[in-house]
C-alpha cells in the first residue's frame, strides 16, 4: 500500500486536482471498455477495473457510484466516436439519398466490427442492463432524429409523417443489421452486405 501511495504521489506531483481526476476517470473508462469488450458485463467489477488500470478502489468512487454508471460512460464514449464518424461519412456522401444510405450503413457496420469491443458495447452485450438499455434507446432516437434532420435539409418537400416512418424503419433495421453482422450470420463480405442493405432500405426511406 505504501508503494502504491508513493507511486501515485509521484505520478501526479504538480498536476492540478481536476486534471488528476480527469485522468483517473479516463483510465477507469478505458479499463472497463477493455473488460466489457472482451469478457462482457460479468467481467466488469470494481475490483477488476481498478486492478486493470492500477488504481485504488477509492479512485473508482471518486468518479462513479457503481459499475452501471461506469458502463454508461463507456457506452457514451463509443457512441460519440461512432456519431462523429457517421456524420463525417454522411457529409462526404453529399445529397444523393442512395449514397448517403450506403455511407451510413457501411460506417456503422465497419466501425462496429473493426474493433469487436465497440460492437459488443453498442449492440450485442448486456441488452438487459437498464443503464445500457436506456443509452441504446436514446442513441437510436438520436439517430432517427439525425436522419430526419438530414432529409429535411436535402428533401424539404417530403411529407413529415412519411419521413418519420422511413426514419424509424431505417434506425430499427440498422440495429438488427448490426447485431446480425457482428454475430457472423451475414458472412464476412462487408461490401456485399452493404450493397444488399442499401438496395433493401433505400425504397423505404423518405
Amino acid at each position: 500500500m505504501a508503494n502504491e501511495t508513493q507511486t501515485a504521489a509521484t505520478r501526479w506531483a504538480g498536476v492540478p486536482l481536476a486534471a488528476r481526476r480527469d485522468e483517473r476517470r479516463a483510465r477507469l473508462v478505458e479499463a472497463a471498455f477493455e473488460l466489457f469488450g472482451t469478457q462482457g458485463e460479468a467481467g466488469v467489477s470494481v475490483r477488476a477495473v481498478c486492478r486493470a488500470c492500477n488504481l485504488h478502489a477509492r479512485y473508482f468512487y471518486e468518479s462513479f457510484s457503481d459499475t452501471g454508471e461506469l458502463l454508461g460512460a463507456v457506452y457514451d464514449r463509443v457512441a460519440a466516436e461512432l456519431s462523429e464518424r457517421l456524420l463525417a461519412a454522411l457529409e462526404a456522401a453529399g445529397d444523393d439519398l442512395a449514397e448517403r444510405t450506403r455511407a451510413g450503413i457501411r460506417t456503422v457496420l465497419d466501425f462496429s466490427s473493426a474493433d469487436p469491443r465497440r460492437g459488443r458495447v453498442l449492440f450485442t452485450e448486456a441488452r438487459a442492463n437498464p443503464v445500457l438499455a436506456a443509452r441504446r434507446q436514446a442513441t437510436q432516437t438520436a439517430l432517427m432524429d439525425e436522419v430526419l434532420d438530414q432529409e429535411a435539409r436535402t428533401r424539404p418537400a417530403v411529407d413529415p409523417r412519411l419521413a418519420r416512418v422511413g426514419a424509424a424503419m431505417f434506425t430499427g433495421a440498422m440495429v438488427e443489421l448490426a447485431q446480425q453482422w457482428l454475430a457472423g450470420s451475414l458472412g464476412d463480405d462487408l461490401d456485399a452486405v452493404v450493397d444488399h442493405a442499401t438496395l433493401l432500405m433505400a425504397p423505404h426511406l423518405p
